[in-house]
């Protein structure tokens, strides 16, 4: 599965990778975006991971959730700051 992510990477597409084990840290580690579940097989996967959760059913709420509010917050802060830097150089003409 690590291969598969850097080929990904390399066609730049963004990864986002899940996992619960061991087994995936180093998967976790080259993706965009790793989220561990920290379960049964142990904390090595949420240690690695950029985000942690507890259960596989709080997959749903990080990515359209959370997801959702941090595109927006981006999005938000990209026109705020078009908005201002429009705005010195229309008061620098004038």
């Amino acid at each position: 599965m690590c291969t598969l992510v850097k080929l990904l990477k390399s066609c730049d597409y963004r990864t986002l990778a899940i996992g619960d084990g061991g087994n995936d840290v180093r998967m976790i580690q080259q993706a965009h975006i790793g989220v561990g579940i920290s379960g049964r097989e142990g904390l090595q996967a949420a240690r690695a991971a950029d985000y942690s959760i507890g259960k596989f059913r709080f997959l749903k709420r990080l990515i359209l959730v959370h997801g959702r509010y941090s595109y927006n917050r981006t999005a938000f802060l990209s026109q705020y700051s078009f908005y201002k830097s429009l705005l010195i150089c229309f008061i620098q003409i004038l």
